[in-house]
């Protein structure tokens, strides 16, 4: 019996190095439960893992929301299986969504696993989809691939209680310097949601590119829209095109804030429109990089005309709360003109029934109630634009942070990053990671921080890929501020739990740059 059980054994082994065998089993990896990014509130390690199988459903309540969320746990899920994961309202055990009352709020989850099922639970359906990011990571990276994978597919047992720090937890991406398809945002978007951003900031107008269509203004789209920074055809959205969009990420919960940048940045429509220019002559389309040259004219009523027109239609199609009006780099309007001008164009955003987002500089003029500022200042900002944000704060303006030399994700990781800029300095990931929103604006209270946002402007960047690159992997950390409490922030444990994501963006097909300050796995 012995040697018929070693014969066996040996060809057994063999057999795995026969042509066109079936892939063996990896060695199980059973992830712990605070291996996760952004990090988890609350982590009770303990018990059995559960493992899923070919049996293994997906249970849901009996709603429309939920429904949808068992779908996407199935769609991400079933490539890499294999298994057919049937999304279903019966049985018991398997992966289990439901809502119910508790702590939660509108985002946080409690996941339970142990040897019958996981459960995920939330009083609203964005808690869930966060809990299902959460148990996407806790399976071994190669749950990430479009192609069947062979397991097995183990999630650590205990608990994790979580809920966000912030509400605001935000990226933006510039479509304006260089345009981007549907496509390729919606690609973000899913890249986004693995960590828990619930905001996307579209940058839609610039000196470069006008990329929204504006019945109103019909030139604005074809003609403003038609180029980019170094040339190029350029591009924008149709309102189907935006609507799209929106759809997509709400899919996926986050809400879109569009931005549509003035006085200043505004070559674009100047370009398209000569009667919005003081002296009525439009300049030439413009396709460079340097910026504060240009401005709506603040003293003819026809710019208050098409800023009503352009925000009551981007209004319409927009149905989170926030509407970005810009203001940042006003340089060729005076400060007169430019308090003049806010003061006629907040009262606009309200009356369409949205909320005014604006860059810091709104703070130099007077914010209306409830507006938002996001500040995009440098560690060595001035004393004075730092105070005069913060008074706007304890005054009740709402601050988003992006401080471009902490967060701006296209900055240049180093002198040799062969993309983006280095205007605010030059950006490693320990730098984007290791600071504290809470603290970061003197004089500002702590209640007035709505979060965090990572812009990433495009003048360098064509591709998919070249945003991928400067995204990550600070996206990962920019999201952990926004999330994650104070409690957990501590960059040598970071460090290691971004390394293990490294697997996982290499799955997804994810060229991230390799910073030697993250201690990455070597095969």
């Amino acid at each position: 019996m012995t040697r018929l059980l070693g014969s066996l054994l040996l060809v057994a082994a063999a057999g795995t190095f026969v042509t066109g065998a079936a892939p063996a089993p990896q060695q199980e990896v059973v992830r712990p439960l605070d291996e996760v990014v952004p990090a988890p509130a609350a982590v009770e390690p303990g018990g059995t893992p559960y493992r899923i199988t070919r049996a293994t459903r997906i249970r849901v309540d009996d709603s429309r929301a939920v429904r949808r969320i068992g779908e996407y746990v199935a769609d991400v899920l079933r490539p890499s299986t294999g298994y057919p994961l049937p999304v279903t309202s019966q049985g018991k055990g398997g992966i289990r969504l439901r809502l119910a009352k508790g702590p939660f709020g509108a985002e946080g989850y409690r996941l339970d696993s142990g040897a019958k099922g996981v459960t995920i639970t939330a009083a609203q359906p964005a808690g869930l989809f966060h809990g299902v990011q959460t148990l996407r990571q806790l399976l071994p990276a190669a749950v990430e691939k479009d192609s069947v994978q062979p397991g097995p597919w183990a999630v650590a047992g205990g608990t994790i209680k979580d809920t966000p720090r912030y509400g605001w937890r935000g990226a933006m991406l510039d479509v304006s310097r260089h345009f981007f398809t549907v496509d390729q945002v919606k690609r973000y978007v899913d890249q986004l949601a693995l960590y828990k951003v619930n905001k996307l900031h579209l940058h839609l107008s610039d000196d470069q590119g006008w990329r929204i269509a504006v019945d109103s203004w019909p030139r604005l789209a074809p003609y403003g829209g038609s180029t980019q920074v170094g040339g190029g055809p350029g591009g924008h959205y149709t309102k189907a095109d935006y609507q799209e969009i929106v759809r997509y990420a709400a899919s996926r919960y986050l809400e879109v804030v569009p931005e549509i940048d003035m006085p200043g940045h505004t070559n674009a429509a100047l370009a398209s429109y000569a009667d919005l220019n003081c002296d009525g002559v439009a300049p030439p389309l413009y396709t460079g990089t340097e910026v504060g040259f240009s401005s709506l004219c603040v003293s003819k009523e026809i710019t208050y005309d098409f800023v009503d027109d352009v925000i009551r239609e981007l209004a319409a199609l927009t149905p989170g709360r926030y509407l970005h009006i810009g203001g940042d780099e006003a340089h060729s309007t005076s400060h007169e003109d430019y308090v003049k001008f806010m003061d006629r164009v907040q009262p606009v955003v309200a009356k369409y029934g949205k909320t005014v987002v604006g860059w810091h500089q709104l703070t130099g003029a007077t914010p209306v109630k409830g507006a938002v500022a996001q500040y995009w200042g440098l560690d060595d900002t001035s004393a004075e634009e730092k105070e005069q944000v913060a008074a706007a704060a304890r005054n009740g303006t709402g601050i988003v942070l992006s401080p471009a030399d902490r967060i701006y994700l296209d900055m240049k990781y180093t002198a040799d990053t062969p993309l983006g800029l280095d205007w605010a300095g030059l950006v490693e990931v320990k730098r984007s990671y290791d600071w504290d929103p809470g603290d970061y604006l003197p004089g500002a209270p702590a209640s007035a921080i709505r979060g965090v946002e990572a812009p990433m402007w495009s003048e360098t960047l064509t591709t998919s890929a070249d945003i991928e690159y400067m995204a990550f992997p600070r996206l990962a950390g920019v999201a952990e501020l926004g999330w994650s409490p104070a409690s957990t922030h501590d960059w040598d444990a970071y460090r290691v739990r971004l390394a293990a994501q490294g697997a996982r963006w290499e799955a997804m097909g994810i060229d991230y740059y390799r910073s030697p300050q993250v201690p990455w796995p070597t095969s």
